[in-house]
């Protein structure tokens, strides 16, 4: 007989309600939110065509680890969308259990993706970093204020490089603020050493992962941003397209429309913080970068206030990553220095070497970008040939063509003389001949006239 069970999870207690399919209590009880006890449970009182409901909460997901091997289903609610349980006038925790098992059995609940163990491992490790960051950034901010209360200047622009860490150890001031001076250098220098510990298990699993290194093909996306955007997603196959996934992030605008009126708001928020903040923080990088995405941010900027130019870049940049997960190929308007130092010192964290040693890749990246991927990794036809007409033609409009064909050209060796590349050095005005700046923009116009569309 199929029974369906609703589980209201806390943290000391679950709150339990089993139900038939005609919807009759058939009983009710309360468990101990302990592991063995919660074992014994779901060996003696659940059985192999059982269906069971809870919530998302804290501990949800090691109780649903507990339980799946004894039920047939297990389904994880969202409590931002269970209003039948967040809007009711009379909400106990019987109630709670009864209407889960009641949503259950009507199929009205809204569940939510059950992540696998390795996401849900990077998804833990991932928060413990940020945790650590911003303990790390409040002690930070507490030497700010301590300088400010005693009006003293640091000596250089970026208070805790070598330097000024050097600076602040060597400062002199009175015993008390000494010593709360040095309590916090030590703490900021055990809160570094713990983020050295993460961000070395971040790096193998960024070597291991073969997505992780896809993704870090995109300008400004590092091993750490890369790790973190996969863990929020998760399985790229429950996204049908880029937007979707976009929406799940929270990067797409909120919408109210009625009748003939539409309004487009700021972003939704929906998805991972976390997530969220690390995409903007690469965007950062991507808006100097002079490729598409950069033309892209320069464009949009000119129109639109910067933070909601950098959130429309995110966007794309969530779009794009899909869509390389989804046809498992690299980047195509990486710069190739770019892309060979990112590995070199991504294959030098793993070692944990001290010193950069050379890369094959790093030699090879003045042979365009199709060389660099080749030596990397990410081989079959990555070749500027295969760019569909419409993104070449996209790449014309914003004038990014020249930098998209010299990323696969093999850069030729400078024979000139030294008096040749010094001479606009030389002049007295520092300009370039006029002829060579006439003779650049003809070449220019020339190319650009040659597309074949």
């Amino acid at each position: 007989m199929m029974r369906y069970i609703g589980l209201d999870v806390h943290k000391h207690f679950i709150e339990v309600c089993i139900t038939d399919r005609k919807g009759k209590i058939l009983e009710r009880g309360k468990v101990n939110c302990q592991r063995d006890v919660l074992l014994e449970f779901a060996t003696k009182k659940l059985r192999k065509h059982d269906r069971v409901a809870l919530e998302a909460t804290t501990n949800t997901w090691a109780v649903v680890d507990l339980i799946r091997p004894h039920v047939k289903q297990v389904v994880v609610g969202n409590p931002m969308k269970t209003r039948a349980i967040a809007e009711a006038k009379i909400k106990t925790d019987k109630v709670d259990a009864e209407v889960l098992a009641h949503l259950l059995r009507c199929d009205y609940l809204p569940s939510v993706w059950q992540p696998d163990e390795p996401t849900q491992t990077r998804r833990a490790l991932l928060t413990h970093r940020n945790g650590l960051m911003s303990r790390r950034g409040r002690h930070m901010n507490r030497v700010q204020s301590m300088l400010a209360r005693l009006m003293i200047k640091p000596p250089c622009k970026y208070l805790w490089s070598k330097t000024g860490v050097a600076w602040l150890e060597t400062l002199e001031l009175s015993p008390v603020d000494r010593l709360m001076l040095d309590s916090q250098l030590r703490q900021i220098t055990q809160v570094n050493q713990e983020l050295e510990i993460v961000d070395q298990r971040l790096v193998e699993i960024a070597r291991n992962d073969s997505r992780v290194r896809l993704l870090m093909t995109l300008p400004g996306v590092s091993h750490v941003v890369a790790v973190g955007l996969l863990a929020a997603i998760g399985d790229i196959e429950r996204f049908c397209d880029g937007n979707h996934a976009a929406s799940y992030l929270g990067l797409v605008p909120s919408t109210r429309q009625s009748g003939n009126k539409c309004y487009h708001g700021r972003i939704t928020k929906m998805g991972n913080p976390h997530c969220r903040w690390l995409l903007t923080q690469a965007c950062q990088h991507v808006s100097r970068h002079p490729g598409p995405l950069g033309a892209f941010y320069r464009r949009l900027v000119k129109r639109k206030p910067r933070q909601v130019a950098i959130m429309a870049l995110a966007r794309k940049l969530v779009t794009i990553a899909w869509q390389m997960l989804k046809q498992n190929e690299p980047y195509r308007y990486a710069k190739p220095m770019l892309m060979a130092k990112k590995f070199t010192d991504l294959d030098r964290k793993y070692r944990q070497e001290q010193r950069r040693t050379p890369s094959a890749a790093r030699a090879k990246a003045g042979d365009g970008l199709t060389a660099v991927y080749d030596e990397i990794g990410f081989t079959d036809s990555l070749s500027l040939n295969q760019v569909p007409d419409g993104e070449r033609r996209m790449l014309i409009e914003k004038d990014v063509m020249m930098f998209v064909e010299e990323l696969y050209r093999p850069v030729k060796k400078d024979k000139s003389t030294r008096s040749d590349k010094c001479m606009s050095r030389d002049r007295p005005d520092g300009l370039i001949p006029a002829h060579a700046f006439f003779l650049s923009i003809a070449n220019r116009n020339a190319e650009k006239a040659s597309l074949d569309f």
